[in-house]
């Protein structure tokens, strides 16, 4: 065997498909009975034939990543179906921040703070490639096709993180509309706000909101991407072994290189007798970041938002004012629930109403909450649902909560329910997971790392396994170009 890849997440797949267009044997070991970490869409038996996404939902990073655009998602039969609105924020009083695609629908609706966001976010939705290599690199170089015609932009999503991630970040606006858009994205990131972190992750995500691709939701399901990624591993001889942990090097078959798509305490846990001290420490000292926990809902309508152009949109951050989600952010970095959590909210039909079933429909929903939490927080989100949608309780039909403590029970890269499977800080997005020339490597030889704890960090969009695999083709195989990823 040339390369086995332990962990079957979008990374993993992603280097999987790298090393097997390449020409090698390639072999997939995941621990759970299916395949795709936090991509899987499956049934719960929470109404007959209906499907949920397990982790993520919504897909602007799958549309963005380099590594997908040149895969071709759409030209492998993943439809990936954008909303009208990409994403809303409900605010007290049946008001509302609404993220149209269209970015001049957007500002018009922003009124008097309109023109400060089309100033701060504009020239990034019009650059997307852009701004996608200034946030996606390895964070070890200059990104391809950044220079020089991209130095412009990576300057000015530089400067709104420096704005948005510090106390400035007030200036730009005069009403509370537009700062809680934004707070609302920057919550992805699970961390402080403000903080240059949370701004970055702000600062892309509302970029591609007003862009072609806009926040896509797969039909079918994030699964969909997996199954792509899969058939394509498949046809170039790679295989999927399911049920397989891999717990020390007796699970592993011999192979020249072994790539994981898990957290790097998994390679101290596996290969610990054979790492450097020093190694073994610096990636057992990877933080991990605060949580999210899980709520899969049945309705048997839509959630009747008070703002109706709320429920066009596919993603909806649901935490009041900028200030509510700052205070109830700052509870869950101190350890503690918020009275009225962070909550993300997304409903699939809005754009696919083949998800739902004999006229329930499916909802999925974040809590942020503290590392490690046991609490159902089933009651919370329905309660901070409720205040912008008078009435949710009303069409819920059944629902499931996952607590954080048990998030990595269906996948172990999320500890304590970190979805991001590490910190997201400034330091860590570049010392991730260590300071490391290469942040993939591991400190063993043929031994390397491609998982969310690896540049660019959490998200779908296979980087940090094309990172990993590239370097893998070099260093391991003297494979100097990267092979088509086209189908």
């Amino acid at each position: 065997m040339d390369v086995v890849v332990v962990g079957s997440g979008p990374n993993g797949l992603a280097a999987a498909v790298t090393c097997a267009r390449a020409g090698l044997s390639v072999r997939v070991l995941e621990a759970q009975p299916t395949v795709g970490g936090g991509s899987r869409t499956l049934d719960l038996g929470l109404a007959e034939g209906m499907l949920h996404d397990i982790c993520s939902a919504v897909h602007p990073m799958a549309w963005a990543s380099p590594f997908f655009q040149a895969f071709d998602l759409p030209s492998r039969g993943v439809e990936l179906l954008v909303p009208e609105v990409s994403y809303a924020q409900p605010l007290p009083g049946g008001r509302a921040g609404i993220a149209y695609r269209d970015l001049d629908r957007t500002v018009d609706g922003l009124g008097p703070d309109g023109a400060a966001w089309r100033s701060l976010l504009g020239s990034l939705s019009r650059q997307p490639g852009h701004a996608v290599a200034t946030a996606l690199g390895d964070k070890r170089s200059v990104p391809a096709g950044l220079l020089p015609r991209g130095i412009p932009t990576a300057a000015r999503f530089g400067l709104g993180v420096l704005e948005q991630g510090t106390s400035m970040w007030d200036r730009r606006f005069v009403g509370d509309v537009a700062p809680a858009l934004l707070t609302g994205v920057a919550a992805h990131g699970i961390a402080p706000m403000p903080s240059l972190a949370s701004a970055g992750v702000a600062m892309l995500l509302a970029s591609l909101a007003h862009t072609e691709g806009g926040w896509p939701i797969p039909r079918g399901g994030s699964g969909a991407i997996v199954t792509a990624l899969v058939a394509d591993l498949e046809a170039h001889g790679g295989q999927v072994v399911t049920d397989h942990p891999v717990r020390s090097e007796s699970d592993l078959p011999p192979a020249r290189a072994i790539i994981f798509d898990t957290t790097p305490r998994t390679v101290v846990e596996v290969f610990g007798s054979r790492l450097t001290g020093r190694a073994a420490r610096a990636l057992t000292a990877f933080p991990y970041g605060n949580a999210a926990a899980k709520v899969d809902f049945v309705l048997r309508g839509p959630v009747p938002w008070q703002h109706a152009d709320v429920g066009r949109a596919g993603t909806v951050h649901v935490g009041g004012t900028r200030a509510e989600m700052a205070a109830a952010e700052a509870a869950v970095a101190a350890g503690t629930h918020a009275e009225r959590p962070m909550v993300l909210v997304s409903d699939p039909t809005v754009v696919d109403p083949s998800r739902g079933v004999g006229g329930l429909r499916p909802l999925w929903a974040y809590a942020h909450v503290p590392a490690g939490s046991t609490l159902d927080v089933t009651e919370a989100i329905t309660a901070q649902i409720e205040r912008f949608a008078p009435g949710f309780r009303d069409v819920v039909v059944t629902s499931r909560c996952v607590p954080a403590a048990r998030m990595s029970e269906h996948n172990a890269n999320y500890v304590g329910g970190d979805i991001a499977a590490g910190t997201v800080s400034l330091w860590r997005v570049i010392a991730r997971p260590t300071a490391r020339l290469d942040p993939y490597a591991t400190g063993l030889d043929g031994v390397y790392l491609c998982s969310a704890s690896t540049p660019p960090g959490p998200g779908v969009h296979g980087l940090g396994g094309w990172y990993a695999a590239r370097r893998v083709l070099h260093r391991e195989f003297d494979v100097p170009h990267p092979p088509r990823l086209a189908p």
